[in-house]
This record gives structure tokens, C-alpha cells and sequence, in this order.
């Protein structure tokens, strides 16, 4: 009896964490926006991703035991991705630029290289962890990874700048009245000559 009422709890248990995941994913797509939904309510559904998200310990510490225990037994259960079934809408992406300076003054700027179709592609997508990631140092090493790629194209550069800022595309009826993509700044990062990243700056 008391293995049936075990296996009945983790069962609860996990269709729980099922449906509390696919809500916050549901609610985050509505909260990006456009959808078929009224404007006001991107203020309602992030709120409500905030509250679902908080309430599933996404918010504590990475060195919190508790968030550890539940982040491991969500990749392991496959729980925590995996529950956009359509894209409803164009997300904004991220993009990130790199300022040069070089050592007579000239300043230069560049995006990440991209030589295939495929590598555009898993660098868009790399900038959408980036700019998603709520981990400052993990953040930071994955800018620095991709700085240090355009140094060796470079090497003369004194020091190189990271800017990454969000994109936000315009809808439909503003695109046709001749608006474009517009970007908010997010994170600069600094990088000296012996390669060590400056503090960042956020926005």
C-alpha cells in the first residue's frame, strides 16, 4: 500500500512539474508578444510567468541546494524544455557587435564570422542563450569565447568591446508605416590587451 500511495505522489509530482512548465513557456510566448491577444495583457502574462517561475525555485541561486536538486531532476526527466510546440510569433533576438580599438586610435566594428548558412544559424542561437542566460559569469565566458575568436582575426587590436543588445522587431502594421527593427542595450563587456575582461556593464 505504501509503495502504491509513493508511486501515486511522484506521479502527482510530475505531471505537476509538466504542467507548471508548459504554463510558464505558454505564458512567456504570450508575454513576448505579438499575438492575437490584446497589448494588456503582456503585462499580465509576465507577471504571471514571474509568480509560476518563482514558485518553481527559478529565481534562487545557482549554489542553492534546492534549485540544484530540482534543476537536476528536470534535465534528467526532460521536464524543463521541450513544451513550445509552435512559435505563435517572431521572438526578438539578440545581437552582439564588437567595438575595436586599436593601438593609433582607429576604431572598428564587427560581428561575430559567419562563412556558412549553418554557422549563422547556431550563432543566432548561441545569442539567444546569452541573452537569455540570467548568469552573469556564465554570460561573460561565452562572450569572451566569441571576443577571443575575433582577436586571432586581429591581433593587432589594443582592446575589443562586447556590446550585446536586444532586437526588437516591429509588427506588421508598423512595418508597413516604415518602421524598422530597433535594439536596447543590455551588457558591454570589456577586454584588455592581456585578454582579461573588464567589468561589465549592464543597462
Amino acid at each position: 500500500m505504501r509503495r502504491k500511495f509513493v508511486y501515486a505522489a511522484w506521479l502527482a509530482l510530475q505531471l505537476l512539474l509538466i504542467i507548471s512548465f508548459s504554463c510558464r513557456d505558454t505564458l512567456h510566448a504570450l508575454a513576448e508578444g505579438p499575438t492575437i491577444l490584446p497589448d494588456s495583457f503582456k503585462n499580465v502574462a509576465h507577471k504571471a510567468e514571474t509568480v509560476l517561475s518563482t514558485s518553481l525555485g527559478q529565481e534562487l541561486p545557482a549554489s542553492n541546494p534546492a534549485h540544484q536538486a530540482l534543476a537536476t531532476y528536470l534535465h534528467v526527466a526532460g521536464i524543463e524544455a521541450g513544451y513550445n510546440y509552435f512559435a505563435p510569433n517572431v521572438p526578438s533576438g539578440y545581437k552582439l557587435v564588437f567595438e575595436l580599438h586599436y593601438r593609433d586610435g582607429r576604431v572598428e566594428y564587427e560581428l561575430p564570422s559567419i562563412t556558412t548558412a549553418t554557422a549563422g544559424l547556431r550563432i543566432a542561437g548561441l545569442l539567444d542563450n546569452i541573452g537569455r542566460t540570467r548568469s552573469d559569469p556564465v554570460r561573460e565566458i561565452l562572450v569572451k569565447t566569441l571576443a577571443q575568436s575575433v582577436w586571432r582575426e586581429h591581433p593587432d587590436v589594443e582592446g575589443v568591446r562586447a556590446i550585446l543588445a536586444s532586437v526588437t522587431l516591429p509588427s506588421v502594421r508598423e512595418y508597413e508605416h516604415g518602421n524598422r527593427e530597433s535594439y536596447e542595450f543590455l551588457y558591454a563587456y570589456d577586454f584588455s590587451a592581456t585578454n582579461e575582461p573588464a567589468k561589465p556593464h549592464d543597462r
